[in-house]
């Protein structure tokens, strides 16, 4: 046996050196994966209900940290402890002025990475679970938070993949951070000379059929959805600008909510003949 350890630890030969590398990598692959249990385990159990996305945002950022470094541990005692390869590494590093440079200026993005990364986990704009936006095309609810970068799941299910140095410098839309409720802004056009109160008597009773929608939570008034704002936003040659104020409860419903109100609103319109806006075809016909 003894023999058998010395003969392995002879790390100068093919196979003993490819035995101690997979040795290494499974142990810390184990240990990785045993941190990850027990930090899980403890946060689990102090974790109360109304702390669980902060949670749930340290502990997938943290599980990140631990697989990370605990792989960077793992490579350098491979690389340190094989002769080969520790001459090699001695004889790179032994020319360490340009190189230390040029590895200081490549691992800039790497840090910068990891520190707004860590920022965004200790000052929280925004948590894993909530529903963000940063323009028109990068929307969605955000997936992981990494050491490198933060992970968007958008309404195609397609991953929005954003350095963490770059989305901390962002201004962001988050629409769940402290309070869910919503105000949607529904914008109607009706023809010139529509009957007003009609279409908004139709928008309001549209309105109510939706699921999710809510009174005015700043006032006092009751809960009936008969309440829904309605104004005249502006008035053009050929049309009249209607917007209606609605509440949504749940900021993930606002899309389907709205996409729903306007198909209904516009069947309405149709069937109790509300005047539509002329098209610019007809308007420059006339």
């Amino acid at each position: 046996m003894k023999k058998f350890i010395d003969t392995f630890l002879e790390l100068d030969q093919f196979w003993n050196i490819a035995l101690y590398i997979s040795l290494v990598v499974l142990i810390a692959w184990i240990s990785s994966r045993v941190i990850r249990y027990i930090i899980r385990k403890n946060i689990t159990k102090r974790n109360q209900s109304r702390q669980r996305e902060y949670n749930t945002t340290s502990l997938k950022f943290l599980m990140n940290s631990v697989k990370f470094f605990v792989g960077v541990i793992g490579i350098l005692i491979i690389i340190f402890t094989i002769p080969v390869l520790r001459a090699k590494a001695t004889f790179i590093f032994s020319g360490a002025g340009i190189l230390a440079a040029i590895i200081g200026f490549a691992a800039q993005a790497a840090i910068s990475n990891l520190i707004a990364g860590a920022f965004i986990v200790i000052f929280k704009p925004f948590r894993v679970g909530d529903f963000i936006r940063l323009d028109e095309s990068r929307v969605g609810i955000v997936e992981d938070i990494t050491l490198r970068h933060t992970v968007i799941n958008n309404f195609e299910n397609k991953k929005l993949i954003i350095p963490n140095s770059v989305i901390s410098t962002e201004s962001i839309l988050n629409n769940t951070i402290d309070d869910s409720k919503v105000l949607s802004f529904n914008n109607f056009n009706i023809g010139l000379y529509a009957d007003i109160d009609l279409a908004r008597k139709i928008i309001q009773e549209e309105v109510k059929k939706l699921n999710y929608t809510m009174d005015n939570p700043e006032s006092n008034i009751s809960e009936s959805k008969d309440k829904v704002d309605v104004r005249v936003i502006s008035t053009f040659d050929s049309n009249i600008h209607l917007r209606a104020y609605v509440w949504i409860s749940e900021p993930f419903e606002e899309y389907r909510n709205r996409a729903i109100l306007f198909e209904e609103v516009h069947k309405r319109f149709v069937k109790e003949g509300i005047e539509m806006p002329k098209s610019m075809h007809k308007i420059f016909k006339d």
